[in-house]
């Protein structure tokens, strides 16, 4: 275990497929820090949509979806036997489902909805109360914890980020090419990046990760690296 100075808050943000979830679980555990997944969340609001028929291809249902966000109840679990923390809808664990390609394919546009991004800030902020959190995302340095003690913002290549998703849906039988990875990824990071409410950016105070060349081992221990120089007791 790692021990620290004192208890704060790690932000990561960054582009999709970039190995964020991976560094923050990783460094949660290290750590003993409770682990957040914000991405999921907003993945969340977008399952809720698909099944509710405000979210389809192409199309959703603004107004619907700021009339029924407050009804979104959102949730992290601990599992007992993977010990990791699984995200739960309305009482119902959607950790599988949520990381398909029909909600990655529509949780871009749901994002830039002011309101939707508001009640996921809020329930975010939430969770930090305590700190000792690390939290992944596209606007946690930035809009959810401008303060964050510590802020990494990791990158990597388009065609690296493509080729790590093709591997992961791979080993879930997931039919799907590598075209329509890249085609998501190109789509999500435009989203991102332009949308009105809260886009993606890097925090002037930072530390850039671009992980196109290290393995999830050597990312690791680049932060854990970083950590220890600037924080470790």
């Amino acid at each position: 275990m790692l021990t620290l100075k004192k208890d704060i808050i790690i932000a990561i943000d960054g582009y999709s497929s970039c190995g964020k979830s991976t560094l923050a679980k990783s460094l949660a555990g290290i750590l003993k820090y409770t682990y957040i997944d914000s991405g999921a969340m907003y993945r969340a609001v977008t399952l809720y949509g698909l099944r509710n028929n405000y979210v389809r291809t192409g199309f959703v249902d603004t107004d619907k979806m700021i009339q029924n966000i407050s009804n979104v109840k959102i949730e992290f679990r601990l599992n007992e036997e993977t010990l990791r923390n699984e995200l739960w809808l309305n009482g119902e664990n959607v950790e599988d489902e949520i990381r398909g390609m029909e909600v990655a394919n529509n949780v871009s546009p749901v994002s830039t909805i002011a309101e939707v991004r508001k009640r996921m800030v809020f329930l975010q902020q939430e969770m930090g109360k305590n700190k000792s959190i690390v939290m992944d995302g596209r606007d946690i340095g930035t809009v959810v914890f401008p303060e964050a003690e510590l802020k990494f913002f990791v990158t990597a290549d388009v065609d690296v980020r493509a080729q790590r998703r093709y591997k992961e849906f791979k080993e879930k039988n997931i039919p799907i090419t590598i075209e329509e990875i890249k085609e998501n990824i190109g789509q999500r990071d435009h989203i991102d990046a332009t949308r009105k409410e809260s886009p993606l950016r890097r925090a002037e105070d930072a530390v850039i990760l671009d992980n196109s060349n290290l393995s999830r081992e050597g990312q690791l221990e680049w932060a854990i690296n970083y950590i220890k120089e600037h924080f470790s007791s």
